[in-house]
């Protein structure tokens, strides 16, 4: 199976999904009020995830890095996370937490080499 983004009504609009080639879900969106902007959403993570550098905040005296960039950080569960963030700052993509600052790093991986060639569905 080839990684794609899957769109879904939610009960105040639509969201997506960015499944790896195993099915599983990298990364998410916040709800979008149209398809319009969905189908924006998902083309700004395919233009910003590759070459978007990795901010670690869970590093002390962190580089803070300029935009697009993913960020690192710890959630208050003590679960890694990670947030893609487009030029203009804005928030595009979010994962699920991870146990291990590997484990969100490798998600990171993932969403810069699946996305660009996501199908959308």
């Amino acid at each position: 199976m080839a990684s794609k983004f899957v769109v879904k009504e939610t009960k105040t609009g639509l969201k997506f999904d960015l499944l790896a080639t195993n099915g599983q879900v990298i990364a998410t969106s916040e709800v979008y009020s149209s398809k319009a902007a969905v189908q924006n959403g998902i083309q700004s993570v395919k233009n910003n995830a590759p070459v978007s550098e990795l901010e670690d905040q869970t590093a002390e005296g962190f580089s803070v890095m300029k935009n697009p960039k993913f960020e690192v950080y710890k959630d208050h569960a003590g679960e890694f996370r990670f947030r893609l963030k487009a030029k203009n700052g804005q928030v595009i993509a979010t994962s699920e937490g991870y146990k291990t600052k590997a484990s969100c790093v490798n998600g990171v991986e993932s969403v810069k080499k699946n996305a660009p060639e996501a199908a959308v569905e």
